[in-house]
């Protein structure tokens, strides 16, 4: 059975197991938190071209967030020692910035999470670098479809199984795969938290949602099978076939109507081609 328990301002911080229940303060903590992860995507828009190396766009990020008053939150998180992921290609998640540089043609997801004033933004977008093939582009169009449709369901009432069908329907009715291996969470002063968001399921299963949750929504979706595989370095996520995979990621909170988004782009840079 779910468990759920109302947080309140002098709760501690900890991992128990239970969905926690936010109020209206932490509603506008992590609205600041994730405008910044989103501003600093935005930022990132006229950097994101041929020649330049995913190191480099790291330190933009990593400076841009400590301008904003805020930290990396992935920087020291269980030994990462880099304020972003940058995702290449068939790269699924957490791939490591560093030497690589980005080449005509490629697809990126930048994963950003700034953690402004005890409350954590957290977002992913899709970036295209130069002239990239329709095929490309076709995925990374639906994949942010995915997450809108995923967006959707997120009502109360509504289930987390019906949140991970939309995506899985839509995907699947374009012959995409779903990956299983990673999925959304519970986010908020805590980096990660309960619940667990799965992208593929049944309608009417799984946890509730109810008003107050906070969550991620993230799905990863390759042009081939879903499988992946983690490379030797314990962080990176590849295709176990090779084939290119794309992911966006909103932050949200239930309502007593819908939900509200946190990570919204304020410059419009929601999708590409930006």
């Amino acid at each position: 059975m779910t468990e759920y328990m109302t947080v309140t301002n002098d709760a501690p911080l900890a991992r128990n197991g239970a969905i926690k229940l936010y109020g209206r303060d932490a509603f506008d903590g992590m609205h600041k938190a994730g405008r910044l992860a989103a501003e600093t995507l935005d930022m990132l828009v006229p950097h994101v071209i041929p020649g330049v190396t995913t190191g480099e766009l790291d330190d933009l990020i990593r400076n841009f967030m400590v301008a904003g008053g805020a930290v990396p939150a992935t920087l020291g998180y269980r030994g990462y020692t880099h304020s972003s992921c940058i995702s290449i290609n068939h790269v699924v998640c957490h791939g490591i910035p560093g030497e690589r540089t980005l080449k005509d043609g490629d697809i990126v997801n930048i994963d950003v999470t700034p953690l402004l004033d005890g409350w954590h933004g957290d977002t992913s977008r899709m970036y295209l670098v130069g002239d990239v093939p329709i095929k490309a582009r076709r995925l990374v169009d639906v994949t942010y479809e995915c997450l809108m449709l995923g967006i959707e369901q997120a009502k109360p009432g509504n289930t987390m199984g019906d949140v991970a069908h939309a995506i899985q329907r839509h995907a699947e009715a374009h012959r995409y795969g779903v990956v299983r291996d990673f999925c959304g969470h519970g986010v908020g002063r805590l980096f990660h938290d309960a619940p667990e968001v799965v992208h593929v399921g049944r309608p009417g299963t799984g946890p509730e949602l109810k008003p107050g949750m906070i969550f991620t929504i993230e799905p990863m979706i390759n042009i081939g099978k879903p499988d992946v595989k983690l490379l030797d370095d314990g962080w990176t996520a590849v295709t176990r076939d090779r084939s290119l995979s794309a992911q966006f990621e909103h932050s949200i909170g239930i309502t007593e109507d819908g939900c509200e988004i946190f990570t919204g782009s304020p410059g419009g840079f929601d999708r590409p081609p930006y």
